[in-house]
């Protein structure tokens, strides 16, 4: 390890310290990194057990086919029908509109497909054990122009395990590995290819411990979708009393903590001012795209905005006369998840200070006094 990565490494140490000793908050990040670590730990030991179990399962199914190499025992037929129906909904975007029979090995298969699917389709069949002949009787189509062929989803195929978008326990353990593997050799290597190893590796072990693409990672793309938040909640008062509320967003500061103001364009559109990362004010805007009174709000962020935003909130009339709130959100802040996660060490955590600021928003509501702890007080500023 060179001087200058010893230098980074006590700097970094030494941040923490002060941020973590801090005489006015330290304590309650103290408190707050420990609830992380106790968290951590839960979901360290289930995803252990998930792995291992993954692993074993794989590990026996390796060795089934191994076996299998050497056996050439013949496949029933309604084990050979159910091997091909286990594969369609790979690569076929209607597998139900697929007849399979079988007999003696000869695989028979009927009904209307997609030209693009046709060459997938024969090719996986053929690679399953025990199919002899295909006989490809398949009604093709340019498009979906019947009724059968309409709606479904495209299917990716059979792909490789690290270019799947979900990677399975098994194979996230060994990219796990890998990564850090690299990330360590390359602090180790004195040259120019060490600092690129390290960070080729430490993306690679990212990748795998989040189970998120690189585009969410580190924020890339146009999408808005990095981190999803989601929470209901009940407010005792009337429908069109809480939407009314919630319908004029300048009122977010007088319940939001680290909303700092939202300040109307025009119709429809609005300026956020956020706390950020070590209380550093961030801005953007936001445009409504859905509107229905006393039902729901729908908005997102404008384009070129630093922080990529879209919410929605639905409104929902009770019998006993209260209202029932869902609030759905996504953002993609600056450096994607791997920003969400720093900004998450440094306090500003959207997922947990959703559920302080809808308490009181919910108070504030049903009793009509205003939080002292929000952003801005009623009557300071308004």
């Amino acid at each position: 390890m060179n001087d200058r990565m010893r230098l980074l490494i006590a700097g970094g140490i030494g941040a923490g310290l002060m941020y973590l000793l801090d005489p006015d908050r330290g304590r309650r990040r103290r408190a707050l990194l420990r609830d992380k670590v106790v968290h951590a730990w839960h979901e360290a030991n289930d995803a252990i057990d998930k792995t291992s179990r993954d692993v074993a399962n794989r590990t026996r199914g390796l060795i089934a086919e191994t076996e299998a190499l050497f056996n050439h025992e013949e496949v029933s037929d309604d084990v050979l029908v159910a091997r091909v129906r286990s594969k369609l909904g790979r690569v076929v975007s209607h597998p139900h509109a697929i007849n399979v029979r079988a007999e003696n090995g000869r695989v028979t298969l009927e009904g209307p497909i997609l030209e693009r699917e046709v060459e997938a389709l024969i090719d996986q069949v053929a690679s399953i054990r025990g199919v002899k002949e295909i006989d490809n009787r398949l009604e093709v189509h340019d498009k979906p122009d019947i009724p059968a062929l309409q709606g479904g989803r495209r299917r990716a195929g059979q792909r490789f395990a690290l270019l799947q978008e979900n990677w399975s326990p098994a194979t996230r353990l060994f990219a796990t590995v890998a990564g850090g593997a690299a990330a360590l050799y390359g602090l180790r290597r004195d040259d120019a290819y060490g600092p690129a190893l390290s960070l080729v590796g430490l993306g690679l072990a990212a990748r795998a411990l989040t189970n998120k693409d690189l585009a969410r990672l580190l924020g890339l793309g146009n999408g808005r979708r990095g981190i999803d938040v989601q929470k209901t909640i009940n407010v005792a008062a009337p429908v069109e009393k809480v939407f009314e509320f919630w319908e004029h967003p300048e009122n977010f500061p007088h319940f939001m903590k680290h909303v700092r103001e939202v300040k109307r364009i025009r119709d429809g559109r609005y300026r956020w001012t956020v706390d950020g990362p070590a209380g550093v004010p961030v801005e953007w805007e936001t445009v409504v795209t859905k509107y229905e009174p006393n039902k729901l709000i729908a908005w997102k962020s404008v384009p070129g905005s630093v922080i990529r935003h879209a919410g929605m909130i639905h409104f929902r009339s009770n019998p006993d006369g209260t209202t029932s709130i869902d609030v759905k959100m996504s953002y993609n802040p600056p450096a994607g998840l791997i920003g969400h996660a720093i900004a998450e060490i440094l306090g500003v955590d959207p997922k947990s200070e959703m559920d302080d600021d809808l308490l009181r928003m919910k108070t504030f509501i049903e009793t009509g006094k205003p939080p002292h702890d929000a952003a801005r007080a009623i009557g300071k500023g308004c």
